[in-house]
């Protein structure tokens, strides 16, 4: 048994667990709003009676869970829980050793300080499908991919965060939820899979996080 795992959540026999990778410009919904001709998630073709465990936003990509077991809404977010989350994201710039430290101490956010977070540099850029239609490129201004492991999930929280440091996201990526990770289920853009038991416990489990 892995350290840091939580076994007081049990998977039902009868209930679906899903792990989607979500589009860029696809709405965490299945209604469609009105006066509106945003893609939902009932363009994916999904089964019936599941839902979204919390949410990424519209112009975010990436792991997102759903299920209709509703006890697992509750147990991945409540904030009690300090639950991880992690995130890849493209931003505008390189930044600086104090740039880095100030993201892993917390940053202050319409007036409250975000809790630590894990926050690194990546070395090698994540091996991710182009995006449609493709980031803004200024000539002048380098990029470069940060890993951030959150503990909460305030509105638009990592954008704001790399924003209040100089180096605005061009593009997120939710990589892991716990220790389930996107990137070794295999998922293209849009597709989904039904999640086994033992996956549904790496969500409970403390993610590996290099050292930056």
């Amino acid at each position: 048994m892995n350290a840091g795992q939580n076994n007081a959540f049990v998977p039902a026999g009868n209930c679906k667990y899903i792990a989607l990778n979500k589009p860029f410009q696809l709405l965490c919904q299945f209604s469609q709003p009105e006066d509106s001709d945003k893609a939902t998630l009932a363009s994916l073709n999904l089964p019936a009676h599941v839902y979204p465990v919390g949410r990424l936003d519209y112009d975010s990509e990436g792991l997102l869970i759903l299920t209709d077991d509703a006890r697992l809404n509750s147990k991945l977010l409540d904030p009690a829980q300090n639950h991880c989350r992690t995130y890849w994201a493209q931003v505008e710039n390189i930044p600086s050793a104090q740039a880095l430290e100030t993201l892993r101490q917390g940053v202050i956010i319409e007036s409250v300080k975000t809790r630590p977070a894990q926050t690194r540099i990546l070395t090698a850029e994540p091996r991710l499908p182009e995006r449609n239609p493709p980031i803004r490129t200024r000539k002048t201004i380098p990029t470069s991919w940060l890993e951030l492991s959150l503990t909460e999930g305030r509105n638009r929280q990592v954008r704001k965060m790399t924003a209040a440091v100089g180096c605005p996201t061009l593009r997120l990526v939710r990589a892991a939820i716990g220790n389930l990770q996107l990137e070794l289920l295999a998922l293209g853009s849009g597709e989904w899979t039904l999640l086994k038991s033992e996956q549904v416990a790496l969500l409970f489990q403390k993610p590996h996080i290099a050292q930056p």
